[in-house]
């Protein structure tokens, strides 16, 4: 199986392991179950093996691939913490309606990355 097919059938698992785990408790079976607790274990193993699967993708790249996601990483990473910390000041002095959901950022860290990855290989081509 080559990286890109790796690291997709990783991260399918990751999500829909996260899916079972979020819904599970609703609809499969009861908040208290031993269930949830498997569940969340589950995730958090495919979490990890994505996260290998994640590696080996740009290892597997050459020198241009690896500047291309490295730059679009840390430009996420940064983006990130600012973001995020920024969000989480607006909800603790009650500037947003709702409460900051972790959901908005993991949102936030997706389309960033995306959309510099895309910015880097145009900038580099």
């Amino acid at each position: 199986m080559n990286n890109t097919k790796e690291l997709r059938l990783w991260t399918f698992a990751w999500i829909l392991s996260m899916a079972i785990a979020t819904f599970g408790p609703q609809f499969l079976w009861s908040e208290e179950s031993i269930g949830t607790l498997l569940a969340i274990i589950a995730n958090l193993i495919l979490g990890i093996r994505m996260i290998l699967a994640n590696r080996k993708f740009i290892n597997s790249g050459d020198e241009l691939q690896k500047k291309i996601h490295l730059e679009s990483m840390s430009l996420t990473l940064v983006l990130a913490v600012i973001v995020g910390l920024s969000y989480s000041l607006l909800d603790q002095k009650n500037i947003i309606s709702g409460d900051a959901e972790i959901s908005v950022l993991v949102l936030f860290i997706g389309i960033t990355y995306f959309v510099a990855t895309i910015i880097n290989n145009r900038k580099y081509k």
